[in-house]
């Protein structure tokens, strides 16, 4: 019998809010060391970004070990397969182990090349170089709390992840400071303390899934066909993530030719538009879960009223979120920059974001939903698509867009219109049919 609105809007939020909180957790750690190198000195301090870009660039196009867990892992569920559920889990974190591995030896080594490529030098670079090799050291672990949270998201345990999430950034903070202050290493010593933080995250997680796997007479020893079966689930959303990033790279570009006060702008505008991201983020997630189960159990009648019922709270979380950044552009430009043209461009910036958010809420939640689905191939093809619709609006932005005000308004209304207005008609288009819509495990 299908689920009534207000049963899956309870389901919603039970999912949705512990997720929240594990989402924002994870971006204390940049910020925890961001003010413990900062009183470090101005050369470490920018040593710290171009590592952090680097190493959160690899973490961010690794997303799908997250993403595509919880949607094979829900789907089993859903279809009362739960050993099956778990063993998949498993097999997706030893892919995670294997990649965090490899890609920490790469940057270790090539440490030195990806710095200067970003611009590094001097004293800046070998900061950047010091914090991004002892910072790699915790990779695995951080490529294994993705996987492992994937699982039991799949499994709608969102509140482990939060628990743990949290108990990482304080953890974090701690070590920071005695490793950095206390024991005298500097940078080297914030980058250990995220290291080892993140690598405890993992073991707790692990344990957890292990446990569970464990319970159900699952094996927890890496099979070659399973880790196969996640690098053919994750390898389209590994493109669907590739073609945000590319977007986002656009934007910063464009940012930059457009000059200082347009980037300045953007800088505090992209910070905004992030948080907001996390707050839909979390309903997406929820959709990813229940959607998941819904066709595992074959129950078309409650995966359409999961879409209704998410796609509102996506429109409708956007509506308010909307309206607190268009009203607010203005005092949250006091708190970044006291230069008046920037404060302007800020105030351009957020109302343009502000005004658009409610479709920002409809295109994360279709973006969960048909994530949840498994249906990452479309999800690859048009998300490459959407890069080449945005492309000539963003460079004709840069061609004839002045700086300031203006130019910083024209650029997000190409971003947060243009580009998500096309993800929202393709993902719109799909969501509407049932080709997506695979029903079983």
């Amino acid at each position: 019998m299908p689920r009534s609105s207000r049963a899956i809007d309870r389901e919603i939020l039970a999912l949705a809010l512990p997720a929240l909180g594990a989402l924002v957790a994870e971006p204390v750690f940049v910020l925890v060391d961001s003010a413990v190198v900062g009183h470090l000195g101005t050369e470490e301090l920018a040593g710290l970004s171009l590592a952090s870009t680097l190493l959160l660039t690899v973490v961010g196009l690794c997303v799908f070990l997250a993403y595509a867990t919880t949607a094979a892992v829900a789907r089993r569920i859903g279809a009362g397969q739960e050993r099956a559920a778990l063993q998949s889990g498993v097999d997706g974190m030893w892919l995670a182990l294997g990649l965090g591995l490899a890609l920490s030896t790469v940057l270790w080594i090539t440490a030195p090349w990806a710095v200067h490529v970003m611009g590094g030098a001097d004293a800046v670079a070998d900061h950047a170089i010091t914090y991004l090799r002892w910072s790699v050291l915790g990779l695995p672990g951080m490529l294994l709390v993705l996987a492992a949270t994937g699982v039991l998201r799949g499994m709608r345990d969102t509140r482990t992840p939060l628990y743990v999430a949290a108990s990482g950034a304080v953890l974090n903070s701690v070590l920071n400071v005695v490793l950095v202050y206390g024991a005298g290493l500097g940078i080297a010593g914030s980058a250990i303390g995220t290291a080892v933080s993140q690598l405890l995250m993992a073991a707790v997680l692990v344990t957890v899934v292990v446990r569970g796997a464990r319970a159900r007479g699952g094996s927890v020893r890496p099979a070659a066909g399973g880790i196969w079966a996640n690098v053919r689930a994750g390898l389209p959303l590994f493109v669907r993530t590739l073609s945000l990033r590319l977007a986002i790279l656009l934007t910063v570009f464009v940012a930059t030719g457009l000059g200082a006060v347009s980037l300045a702008g953007y800088q505090v505008v992209n910070s905004v538009w992030g948080l907001a991201a996390f707050a839909l983020d979390a309903l997406a997630i929820a959709a990813q879960a229940l959607v998941g189960q819904g066709l595992g159990a074959g129950d078309t009648a409650t995966t359409h009223r999961v879409l209704r019922r998410t796609l509102r709270w996506g429109v409708g979380a956007g509506a308010v979120i909307g309206v607190v950044i268009a009203a607010g552009g203005w005092w949250f430009a006091l708190l970044f920059t006291s230069d008046p043209e920037v404060r302007a461009a800020v105030a351009a910036g957020m109302l343009v974001c502000g005004l658009l958010m409610p479709m920002a809420g409809w295109v994360f939640v279709l973006d969960g939903v048909l994530i949840g689905a498994g249906d990452g191939r479309y999800l690859a093809w048009a998300g490459m698509l959407t890069v080449v619709v945005y492309a000539p609006f963003a460079l004709a932005v840069l061609r004839w867009a002045p700086d300031g005000p203006w130019g910083l308004a024209w650029l997000w209304l190409a971003f947060a219109g243009v580009f998500m207005a096309a993800r929202a008609l393709t993902t719109g288009l799909r969501a509407r049919g049932d080709r997506w819509m695979v029903l079983g495990a």
